[in-house]
């Protein structure tokens, strides 16, 4: 397992510190995008159940939101294959 070490520093720096909120928000859009496979739904879904962390966006930047709840997607299907 330490040569997994690096690879999960790596994600938490990625990642970025959350408080609990934060993590159930993200873990909705995950979800969401897993199963519409678009970022404005998923986000558009978060935001409705999480509206103390809802997101808010626009084009300038949908892009980089999408590259990080894409990462977090593999990143999680990474995680529960390893059993971390």
């Amino acid at each position: 397992m330490k040569e997994l070490e690096p690879y999960l520093e790596r994600a938490n720096e990625i990642i970025g510190e959350r408080t609990k909120a934060e993590e159930l928000y993200d873990n909705e859009v995950v979800k969401n995008l897993k199963k519409y496979g678009k970022i404005r739904k998923a986000l558009n879904r978060a935001n409705k159940k999480y509206p103390n962390e809802a997101l808010k966006y626009d084009d300038s930047h949908i892009g980089d939101l999408q590259e990080r709840y894409e990462y977090m997607v593999e990143h999680y299907k990474i995680v529960s294959q390893i059993g971390h």
